[in-house]
């Protein structure tokens, strides 16, 4: 407890990024990051373990975890979809979803970073209601979160479940091959567990899509309960903010900048005992004004005198050409170009920003999904990996290989 003491939905949790962002202004912050020393294009620093994540729109294959991998990445961020897991108000809890995602993740050494997402309809009128409302929801709540960290951290059910001892013990129990199986589950032994020590409350609960009503008191109220629930189940696990998408266009309960509602955050009385990290999703029309964001976010914690790590858990451009119809779409050489210039920035300045990880949103496109989301990935959608400019300027970046 270092700062505690001393698919739809899957959809839904990365449209966030993909309405236009409101007009650009002039502001302080923004006027403190041209002060700051100017990037160089196509410099890109070493980055530390751990750096480089993605944010995959469909399910995680044992090809996809490879090519991750081989390209340098080394986290995955991915939604804990509450209802998915607790769909009905009396039923057990069903982890089959996101199980495959940490067992692929955990094969190739990668971390994986989940975030808590929506209210099961049996609690609340709508999803996106945070479950702090009355005692009941925050009941359901406080026991769900505590399953999930009892079963992904270190010495937890699923790495017992998929312990090579264990498993050795079921095959000769039931004289079955190498695999056996259990009820709803196909067991294969990891021989290197990656338990997850890291947890993100919400996502993007500074916009409608994901929090409604958006309220930055309301989600200080859901972090204290789900706090002390992440870290008493696994005391040194890290609990970082919802990743705050960076100006949405929707005001009033809608949406809210990001750095007004960490602002506000801050003005809660002792909360800074509550979070880890801060978390940004700097969605932007280019590279010039995601520096903006970022520094706009760290000017926050700043003046908060709070020495805290900083994490971009999504950020993209999409490679179609139809800037006009959506700011993130820059077409196929421009998606390049936002790329690179946006990580030599992070990069360059990884130190002064105390920037832990940076997730590119996202890994394949997904067609007939939300305009941003159908060409925002690395690699073409489809079982096959057809690679775009964007996955060969990445790798140039990690200093990873293009293929497993």
């Amino acid at each position: 407890m270092r700062r505690l003491l001393s698919s739809a939905l899957l959809l839904l949790a990365i449209v966030g990024g993909t309405l236009l962002l409101a007009g650009q202004s002039t502001t302080p912050a923004a006027a403190a990051a041209t002060a700051q020393p100017p990037t160089r294009p196509g410099f890109f620093p070493r980055a530390p373990k751990g750096f480089f994540g993605i944010v995959p729109q469909t399910p995680v294959t044992e090809k996809d975890a490879k090519y991750m991998a081989a390209g340098g990445i080394e986290a995955i961020r991915a939604p804990l979809i509450w209802p998915a897991v607790q769909p009905t108000r009396n039923g057990p809890y069903n982890w089959g979803a996101f199980d495959p995602i940490v067992e692929e993740a955990a094969r190739q050494g990668l971390s994986v970073l989940p975030f808590v997402i929506a209210t099961p309809k049996w609690l609340a009128k709508k999803e996106t209601a945070l479950p702090i409302g009355n005692a009941t929801q925050r009941k359901a709540y406080v026991k769900f979160l505590r399953a999930a960290v009892e079963r992904y951290r270190p010495g937890g059910q699923f790495w017992i479940e998929h312990s090579p001892k264990k498993i050795h013990e079921e095959q000769v129990k039931e004289q079955q091959g190498p695999v056996y199986e259990l009820p709803g589950a196909r067991l294969k032994p990891i021989p290197k567990p990656m338990p997850i020590k890291t947890w993100q409350v919400w996502n993007e609960a500074n916009f409608f899509y994901f929090a409604y009503p958006v309220d930055p008191i309301s989600y200080a109220k859901l972090l204290k309960l789900s706090t002390p629930v992440i870290k008493r189940a696994e005391p040194g696990a890290k609990v970082i903010l919802t990743g705050l998408f960076g100006r949405p266009n929707a005001g009033a309960k809608r949406g809210m900048a990001a750095s007004q509602f960490l602002q506000r955050i801050y003005a809660v009385p002792g909360i800074k005992r509550y979070f880890d990290g801060v978390a940004l999703h700097p969605y932007a029309i280019d590279s010039e004004q995601l520096e903006e964001l970022v520094e706009e976010m760290h000017d926050v914690t700043v003046e908060n005198h709070d020495r805290v790590p900083l994490y971009i858990t999504e950020m993209g451009w999409g490679s179609q050409n139809d800037f006009h119809i959506n700011a993130f779409e820059h077409g196929v050489q421009g998606q390049v170009e936002e790329l690179r210039n946006a990580y030599a920035y992070l990069l360059q300045n990884r130190t002064r920003l105390d920037l832990k990880q940076v997730y590119w949103f996202s890994w394949k496109d997904l067609p007939e999904s939300c305009t941003f989301c159908d060409s925002v990935g690395l690699f073409k959608s489809g079982t096959r990996f057809v690679a775009k400019p964007a996955w060969r300027a990445f790798v140039a970046i990690t200093h990873g290989r293009t293929h497993p």
